[in-house]
């Protein structure tokens, strides 16, 4: 299983949220390169950017900080947040990043997502970021107004061969990361997808292990490493051992 560092991009720094609210913001970096070399120090073999000010205008705005990153670091790096047209797809990949994360656009324009699947296969990802089981768009601020499960059987017949799911009400809480509804995602549709929100200690790793024959194949950590409450070298060194 991987372990995904989480680095969330505003106004060109390094910061976490507090169940996706802007008005909870914490600063954790103001270097976020800096802070991706840290988790490649620490074992970390995927990183997981996000670009809080595109997933709140709707086209990246923060690229000159994911292209450093991208250079600072030998591992791959992957990039969400405000993704909504091929142009800005081709534009990222073409900065280093090796995959693009979908999301508001996968329920607004899922024809963009079977082309971008079509013309990249697997280095097109989609996210799923989700409510009491309903999807959330623009910046998590608006209903979907479709399910978590359906939305991810759609892009399966799209093309898609990752899903990152993310429970909103448990992102930045450390209360735990959803296991049943991130499990059930992955069997109900099929392919593979990577676990988000809450998590904030080894014990959630550990309960996620078992269900990688269920298709769960990473996690995303972000706030329990930037807190302490989750030691990235040890969280690495439990999924190389299982």
């Amino acid at each position: 299983m991987l372990i995904f560092p989480a680095i969330d991009i505003r106004n060109g720094k390094c910061v976490r949220l507090f169940k996706g609210d802007f008005a909870q913001e914490t600063v954790f970096s103001d270097r976020p390169e800096e802070m991706a070399a840290k988790w490649e120090a620490q074992g970390g073999r995927f990183l997981h950017l996000v670009d809080l000010d595109g997933a709140l205008t709707g086209k990246s705005m923060n690229l000159e900080v994911v292209e450093r990153i991208a250079a600072a670091v030998d591992i791959p790096v992957e990039l969400g947040g405000g993704i909504r047209t091929m142009e800005n797809i081709d534009t990222v990949l073409a900065l280093g990043v090796q995959r693009v994360i979908l999301g508001s656009v996968a329920v607004q324009n899922p024809e963009l997502v079977r082309e971008a699947c079509a013309k990249y296969g697997e280095r097109i990802v989609v996210g799923i970021d989700a409510r009491d089981g309903i999807v959330a768009v623009d910046g998590w601020g608006i209903s979907g107004e479709i399910g978590a499960v359906e939305l991810a059987k759609k892009m399966a017949a799209a093309g898609v061969k990752t899903i990152i799911y993310t429970d909103i009400a448990r992102d930045g809480t450390l209360s735990g990361v959803n296991v049943e509804a991130t499990a059930e995602l992955a069997r109900e549709s099929g392919i593979n997808v990577v676990a988000s929100g809450g998590v904030k200690s080894l014990e959630d790793i550990k309960a996620l292990l078992p269900y990688e024959k269920d298709g769960i194949e990473g996690v995303i950590v972000g706030k329990a490493i930037y807190t302490g409450s989750l030691d990235l070298k040890e969280a690495v060194a439990l999924t190389e051992e299982a």
